[in-house]
C-alpha cells in the first residue's frame, strides 16, 4: 500500500466485497478520511505504513459523506432480479430502519415510514413473499436477554457487548481481539430471520427454489452475510431505490401492502437507532427478571436515547442494579475500552453501533439530504413515535415468537436455539 493513497483519502482494498472507489469521480477532496478517522476511528488506528492491506469494517460511512459518489456500495440488487427471471422464489426481509430512510430518495421528508409503498413495490417487481426484519430484531432479544440473564446469574463473562452491528463485531475482532468473547453470540435480527425462513418457513412451506435478501441500510451486512449461510444477499437502501427506479415505479402513487408473515413488535422496530437494542433487551430483561411488564420509565426509556458520544446509566431491575453503557460510534471506542481496561469503570452491558446515530445513518442509506443530526434526530423521533402509538412494544409479547419457538420444539439461549439462532465462533478472520 502507497503512503501517498492515505495521504488525504481513505484507500479501499481491491478486494472488499462492500464498497469500492470510482477513480474517475475521486477528487482527493478528503471527506472519506475525516469520516473514517473522527467517527468510525479506524483510519490511523492501526501503522498504516506497514499494512499490507488497508483495514476496513465495512461500515460504509465513507460512501455516505462521499460528495461525488466516487466511493459506493457493491451492487447485488441486479444478481437478485436475474434470480427472478431465472424462477426462483424471492423471498426479502426489511431491516428496521429501512421504512425510515427510504423515503427520502422518493422526495418525502426524512423520517417518512414508507413500508407499506416499498412491500407493494417488491411484489411488483416479482418478489414472492416479504417479512418484516423486526421479527429477527425480537429474536434476537430474546436469545440475547436470556444469555445476558445466565451471565449476570452465574458470574459469566462481563461486560457483555451487543452483536447486532456486524461493522462493529469487525472493529473489535481486529482491533481488540481480547474481547471478542464478551460479545454476545446472538446473530443479528438479518442472521435471526434468515435462519427462521431458511429453517423453518422454506419446508413448512415445501418451497424449494428460492433465494433470501435482505434489504438493509448498511454495507457492512455484504460482509457479514459470507460468514454464515442464512441470508443470500444483502441489498442496500440505495440499491433498492435504484432497482425501483429501474422497474419504472412510481413510488409515490403506489398504495401500501401489509407483510406477508413474520411482523415484530416496536421493540424490534427501534433496534434503527441508536440505544434501541439496549432499551428492548432492558424491557425483556425487566420481565424476565421481575415476572412483570416494565413500566414507563423503561418503555422511555431517555437515558439511553439520543446521540451522545457515550450513554451511561444505572438501571435499577428489582433489586438488581445494571449499569449500561451505548456507544455511538466506533471512533468513541478506544475511550471504552480504556475505561474498562484501568478499572475506571464496570459495566454490565454495552452496545456499541458503528455509525453516528445507529442504522439511521447506516452506510448505505439515502444520500437525498444532508446527514445532519437534525435529519438523524427527526428518524429516531420517527421511530419512537411508531413504538409509543403500537399495542404491543415488549418482544416477549409477540406471538408469532411464541409460535416460532413452540412448533421448533425450542426454548430460548438453549442448547438447540444456540446451533440455530447463535454463532459459534466470533473470532472471525482479519477483515477486508
Amino acid at each position: 500500500m502507497k503512503k501517498s493513497e492515505y495521504l488525504r483519502r481513505v484507500p479501499i482494498s481491491k478486494n472488499n466485497i462492500c464498497i469500492y472507489r470510482d477513480e474517475s469521480k475521486c477528487t482527493n477532496c478528503g471527506a472519506c478520511k475525516g469520516i473514517c478517522k473522527s467517527r468510525i476511528g479506524v483510519y490511523g488506528h492501526y501503522d498504516m505504513d506497514k499494512a499490507k492491506e488497508p483495514i476496513c469494517i465495512n461500515c460504509g460511512q465513507c460512501s455516505l459523506v462521499c460528495p461525488n459518489n466516487s466511493i459506493r456500495e457493491v451492487e447485488d440488487y441486479k444478481k437478485v432480479r436475474k434470480d427472478i427471471e431465472k424462477g426462483y422464489k424471492i423471498i426479502v426481509q426489511i431491516a428496521p430502519a429501512t421504512r425510515f430512510l427510504l423515503g427520502d430518495e422518493f422526495g418525502y421528508s426524512p423520517g417518512k415510514n414508507v413500508i407499506g409503498k416499498l412491500i407493494t413495490a417488491l411484489h411488483l417487481m416479482g418478489v414472492s413473499y416479504v417479512f418484516d426484519t423486526a421479527f429477527g430484531a425480537d429474536l434476537t432479544i430474546t436469545e440475547e436477554a436470556n444469555e445476558f440473564i445466565e451471565r449476570l446469574n452465574n458470574n459469566g463473562l462481563l461486560p457483555m457487548f451487543t452483536s447486532c452491528c456486524p461493522a462493529w463485531v469487525k472493529y473489535v475482532s481486529e482491533f481488540y481481539p481480547e474481547f471478542t468473547d464478551n460479545l454476545s453470540s446472538t446473530k443479528s435480527p438479518i442472521g435471526m430471520m434468515g435462519a427462521t425462513i431458511k429453517n423453518y418457513f422454506v419446508p413448512k412451506n415445501n418451497i424449494t427454489k428460492y433465494k433470501v435478501v435482505a434489504i438493509v441500510p448498511c454495507t457492512a451486512k455484504k460482509y457479514e452475510i459470507t460468514l454464515g449461510d442464512d441470508v443470500d444477499y444483502a441489498i442496500t437502501v440505495r440499491e433498492v431505490a435504484k432497482w425501483i427506479r429501474e422497474s419504472k415505479i412510481d413510488f409515490r402513487k403506489l398504495e401500501s401492502s401489509k407483510f406477508d408473515d413474520f411482523t415484530g413488535t416496536s421493540s424490534g422496530i427501534i433496534f434503527g437507532t441508536s440505544g434501541g437494542v439496549m432499551e428492548a433487551m432492558l424491557r425483556y430483561a425487566y420481565h424476565k427478571l421481575t415476572y412483570r411488564s416494565p413500566g414507563k420509565k423503561l418503555l422511555n426509556n431517555e437515558a439511553v436515547r439520543g446521540l451522545s458520544d457515550i450513554k451511561e446509566s444505572i438501571i435499577k431491575i428489582g433489586d438488581r442494579e445494571i449499569s449500561v453503557a451505548v456507544v455511538n460510534g466506533t471512533g468513541d471506542v478506544p475511550k471504552l475500552i480504556e475505561m474498562i481496561k484501568s478499572g475506571e469503570k464496570k459495566y454490565d452491558i454495552v452496545e456499541v453501533m458503528a455509525c453516528d446515530g445507529g442504522c439511521i445513518a447506516g452506510g448505505g442509506g439515502s444520500k437525498k439530504y444532508k446527514i445532519t443530526n437534525t435529519n438523524k434526530d427527526l428518524r429516531s423521533k420517527a421511530m419512537y413515535k411508531k413504538d409509543k402509538s403500537v399495542k404491543r412494544r415488549n418482544s416477549y409479547e409477540n406471538p408469532k415468537i411464541k409460535k416460532l419457538y413452540k412448533e421448533l420444539g425450542i426454548k430460548p439461549n438453549s442448547e438447540e436455539s444456540k446451533r440455530l439462532l447463535h454463532v459459534s465462533n466470533r473470532k472471525i478472520e482479519k477483515v477486508k
